[in-house]
């Protein structure tokens, strides 16, 4: 590929590379105390650092060439489509959950944008005021009462915390187009997955750097404490997780 031509690119993977391995060895070794849901801080810090590094250096100026190319009506209608995808997979999830309402709507969502929204290109369910309720294997498991456990940066993946580390497989199963029979569509699907998700933190992410004073916790505390959010269906920012 060209971009590996580029001595900038390289350069800068290098001292990502170099600062998640000098991290874990200095880091692992730290004498403060991490935060109660996050006890491999160290750890964490140093795939956090690389990933930032991968992601500046790789990732986003790719995404600005993205948002550049495609006009805004059509980066929606990916975003759209691969959001009914979600709302299939919320479908189970929220009925083992025992979420009656959430199981319904997200039915109601599926049907309606994936017939009247052409394939879910468009969002006619949220048009009509039908709600959205995700619901991963993760958040199934959190209602019948298995702990979220630490938090986790994963490589390239980002946070997590161990109880959706746990579930990846079934969450990958449960991806509509993991089951396309096409390698080639079946690829392009998920590489058009990770740029729709991408789109999505770009200027989230510069935000959080400028008004941030430690950019690592501010993205650990939201993500955790919108999982809660997802946990308890949006009632309570923090509920208990031993109810199902």
């Amino acid at each position: 590929m060209a971009i590996a031509m580029l001595p900038g690119v390289r350069a800068g993977l290098r001292q990502g590379l170099l600062g998640l391995v000098v991290a874990l060895a200095c880091g692992l070794s730290s004498a403060a105390t991490p935060a109660p849901t996050d006890p491999w801080e160290p750890m964490n810090r140093a795939i956090y650092g690389f990933n930032d590094a991968l992601d500046r250096v790789v990732v986003k100026p790719f995404m600005q060439v993205y948002v550049q190319v495609l006009p805004h009506w059509a980066r929606r209608g990916v975003n759209h489509f691969f959001g009914n995808l979600t709302d299939v997979w919320s479908v189970p999830n929220n009925a083992l959950a025992l979420r009656p309402k959430a199981t319904a709507d997200s039915i109601k969502r599926v049907v309606v944008n994936s017939t009247i929204g052409v394939f879910g290109l468009i969002d006619v369910a949220s048009e009509w005021d039908i709600d959205k309720h995700p619901a991963d294997a993760g958040v199934t498991l959190g209602r019948w009462g298995i702990g979220a456990g630490p938090y986790v940066v994963l490589p390239f993946l980002g946070p997590r915390t161990l109880r959706e580390v746990a579930m990846l497989p079934v969450d990958r199963w449960g991806n509509v187009a993991n089951h396309v029979d096409s390698v080639i569509a079946r690829d392009a699907l998920m590489l058009m997955s990770f740029i729709d998700l991408r789109e999505t933190y770009l200027q989230a992410g510069d935000v959080i750097k400028a008004a941030a004073l430690d950019p690592y916790t501010f993205t650990r505390d939201s993500y955790l404490q919108r999982q809660r959010y997802l946990l308890n269906g949006g009632d309570d920012p923090d509920p208990p997780e031993d109810q199902p």
